[in-house]
């Protein structure tokens, strides 16, 4: 299982951290290592001063694909959950002023919590999908895929140019904006279309 994740998609979290808005998907991977599954505690990791959250929703490919159209691209995924992209901004920032790429940053043991996942028939609107983030029971990131600048099926589509998808692979399709720091203690729980997937504590 791999994971892939796309960056700056949308426009007012690329403008928070000061991005310019891409033209096409912004990719990169985390290895199954990332994974932190069943709603465990995330350790903050002592190499890092600046842990953010960054909330997301996840796609779970059903089917090993490749060079796949956006007209079939609905076919490539039947479940889709939320996860967090927790990433080394500290870190991050320091290999972007150098050109660097972001691994150690965003792909780091435990660095992609993500959510049980829930059958897309069961969504009422893929493209009208409300997500929030709360932290310690405060609204932090309030998400709808509607302003997501490429859908579903363009990620799709465009990732599998380039990299072949198989069954069990996630991506992770951008955060909106509200990203911030984690701190030891705190607790953070997240919805889709009003139903709760993540709830785990920060240690």
């Amino acid at each position: 299982m791999k994971i892939i994740a796309i960056g700056r998609n949308y426009v007012a979290h690329a403008k928070e951290l000061n991005n310019p808005v891409p033209g096409t998907p912004v990719i990169f991977l985390k290895p199954d290592t990332a994974a932190l599954k069943d709603n465990k505690p995330f350790y903050i990791p002592d190499f890092s001063s600046d842990i953010h959250y960054e909330l997301e929703v996840v796609l779970k490919i059903c089917k090993e694909g490749k060079h796949i159209s956006e007209k079939f691209a609905p076919n490539y995924y039947e479940e889709l959950g939320l996860g967090i992209d927790f990433t080394a901004r500290d870190i991050q920032a320091i290999h972007k002023e150098k050109g660097l790429p972001w691994e150690l940053a965003k792909a780091f043991d435990h660095s992609a919590a993500f959510s049980s996942f829930i059958p897309k028939t069961e969504i009422e609107d893929l493209y009208n999908l409300p997500f929030e983030l709360k932290i310690n029971g405060e609204s932090r990131q309030n998400g709808n895929t509607k302003n997501m600048i490429f859908s579903f099926e363009h990620i799709i589509s465009f990732v599998s140019k380039y990299i072949t998808l198989k069954k069990g692979d996630l991506i992770f399709t951008g955060t909106p904006e509200g990203v911030g720091q984690v701190h030891q203690g705190d607790k953070l729980e997240a919805w889709m279309e009003g139903r709760q997937l993540l709830n785990f504590d920060i240690k």
